[in-house]
């Protein structure tokens, strides 16, 4: 299992929970299992060419990564953020 933090722009698109978790060899098949379980989460993150949206960034233990054939081990961690802008 991976365990996911989602921002608090996210939390409508899944019931309010924080940090769900799901099964996925890759940040990809964990969005695809997010979306499963809360339909229409992954479009707010991942656009229409399956890249990461410019405004949301993601991390594995620590790690910046943006493309969703990233790996996840069992016990790993993947963090969604949204960018902050302003001026």
């Amino acid at each position: 299992m991976v365990r996911v933090f989602l921002p608090s722009q996210l939390h409508s698109y899944c019931g309010l929970q924080t940090r769900p978790e799901v099964v996925g060899a890759t940040i990809g098949e964990a969005l695809n299992e997010l979306d499963r379980l809360f339909p229409g989460l992954k479009f707010r993150v991942i656009d229409e060419q399956d890249r990461v949206r410019p405004h949301m960034r993601l991390f594995v233990g620590g790690d910046a990564a943006r493309d969703l054939t990233t790996p996840l081990r069992d016990g790993d961690e993947l963090l969604i953020f949204g960018a902050l802008s302003g001026g």
